[in-house]
């Protein structure tokens, strides 16, 4: 096949063989369990699991490359799916999936926050997520409070999911090479996560109060709750009317939004 990476589309292939074992290893597929990737590119990958014994459905943009693997992959476990991964329909394509799944993406770093946020919004979502993202991205979504990486997306993520920095991965693994070094970050559902009305509420305050982050949270949150209300569940949550929002571990900002949805 004569194919030329589109640059507009920021598509790098996993093309190392240890990558590829080292993925699906991580991953830990079972005989028959579900999984849903998202970027499967030429599907290197894709065989991958899929000899593990996973039962496969894949999501690509790029027409071009959804030829490629209609005529490729003859296996009767792999499933394609063409659409764009920040505005499919995901309940569509998951409504037959069993639960709990797994999901893997090797995407264009520039759609990884939108398509991270689509992740972390679904009401069935993955139990389980291994991502290939830019290192930049990857410190960001695991670091915690104090560090200079944490933000709003590192509380969204954390607030569903234990996040973990699994390893640095150098551009020459991939073709055509990135120019930044890329990481593998996997997410594992914790025990007790919060109601989506709750989440909601928690992204209301986090964006404003890290767009912000050198503000005051009340401050910053003044203009959008009730300030009594505001000031009570700031008491209540232990947070100092000094305090910003970079001092504040997930757990108090969870707690902070229990008691403004009261």
């Amino acid at each position: 096949m004569d194919f030329h990476p589109a640059k507009q589309l920021g598509q790098n292939f996993m093309i190392d063989t240890n990558l590829l074992e080292f993925v699906v290893r991580t991953t830990g597929v079972s005989e028959g369990e579900p999984i849903l990737e998202v970027g499967p590119g030429f599907g290197a990958l894709t065989r991958a699991l899929l000899e593990a014994g996973a039962r496969v459905t894949a999501l690509e943009y790029d027409k071009r490359l959804c030829e490629y693997l209609t005529n490729n992959i003859r296996n009767k476990n792999f499933t394609l799916v063409q659409g764009d991964a920040c505005r499919v329909n995901y309940e569509e394509i998951l409504k037959d999936f069993p639960v709990p799944f797994r999901c893997v993406a090797n995407l264009p770093y520039s759609i990884s926050t939108i398509f991270i946020a689509r992740m972390l919004e679904l009401e069935k979502r993955p139990a389980e997520m291994l991502f290939m993202l830019q290192k930049e991205m990857a410190l960001r979504i695991a670091s915690g409070p104090g560090t200079k990486n944490y933000g709003a997306l590192s509380v969204r993520c954390q607030a569903i999911y234990d996040v973990e920095y699994m390893r640095t991965v150098p551009p020459q693994v991939f073709y055509p090479p990135p120019e930044v070094e890329s990481a593998i970050v996997r997410f594992r559902e914790k025990k007790d996560v919060p109601a989506l009305e709750l989440l909601s509420i928690l992204e209301k305050i986090v964006r404003p109060a890290f767009s912000q982050r050198r503000k005051k949270m009340r401050g910053v949150l003044k203009h959008l709750f009730d300030l009594e209300r505001l000031d009570r569940a700031l008491a209540e949550a232990g947070i100092s009317h000094d305090a910003r929002p970079e001092q504040l571990d997930v757990k108090t900002f969870i707690k902070f939004a229990e008691l403004l949805s009261k």
